[in-house]
């Protein structure tokens, strides 16, 4: 049996990022960066922009770094402007492995994602060889604990419009569409419910079930990817 879970991961990859906080931050300001350049300064109009600012307090990144960003961006102070680039390909044992990037120079990005790929036993694949295994949608799980009502939130989860809630062992997981997701969420911080994991993200629609060996190969070349400082999301097919 695999020890591995979608818990599992999502506390693998938050324990990663803890000790990571510095290059966390950096990613999240370049997130919102392209957010503005793309669609403005104002997050009740630009909803990516209304993502990235609630996915950087979720990171408790601080709200002058937000706010100076911002204000960066919008008159674009440094000059930059960020190409959205993916990348696609296999972790150890099969695990597909999709990559978004934000970068200035599309040849160093494209070098250093190859040489992890190389490095960590995988194999970088051309354009949608994975990418329709993932599908982009809002994922919140929850911690439950003894005072956790399944039933009642199931039943809150559905009236503010989720797709679908499973519930496990350990957690709750709540599903929606993208245009749903902020809703969702914000109707179940208002019942008093505390995310674990809430983002808009790609979720596939296949998974590769491995022992925890094989899981920690595959781990190490999907961490080696966070940690370059272009890629801003790693997503895997991993249970």
């Amino acid at each position: 049996m695999a020890g591995h879970s979608k818990w599992h991961n999502i506390k693998h990859r938050k324990a990663h990022q803890d000790k990571k906080k510095g290059k966390i931050f950096t990613k999240l300001t370049k997130e919102i960066h392209q957010a503005v350049r793309q669609g403005g300064d104002d997050p009740y109009t630009n909803y990516p922009l209304k993502l990235a600012i609630d996915k950087a307090k979720q990171n408790n990144l601080p709200n002058e770094n937000i706010e100076r960003t911002i204000q960066k961006a919008s008159g674009n102070v440094d000059g930059i402007d960020y190409e959205e680039i993916t990348y696609e390909g296999y972790a150890p044992h099969g695990v597909a492995v999709f990559v978004e990037a934000l970068t200035e120079n599309r040849n160093r990005t494209a070098a250093e994602v190859r040489l992890q790929f190389n490095k960590n036993g995988g194999n970088l694949g051309e354009d949608g060889c994975v990418a329709f295994m993932f599908h982009r949608k809002g994922q919140l799980m929850i911690e439950k604990d003894e005072a956790t009502d399944e039933e009642q939130l199931m039943l809150e989860a559905i009236e503010a419009g989720a797709d679908d809630v499973q519930v496990e062992d350990e957690y709750v997981q709540i599903i929606t569409v993208p245009d749903a997701f902020q809703d969702v969420k914000d109707s179940l911080e208002q019942a008093g419910y505390a995310f674990e994991f809430a983002e808009v993200t790609q979720i596939p629609d296949i998974y590769a079930d491995l022992d925890d060996q094989q899981a920690e190969e595959a781990h190490k070349l999907i961490e080696a990817l966070e940690d370059l400082d272009d890629v801003q999301n790693v997503y895997h097919n991993l249970v």
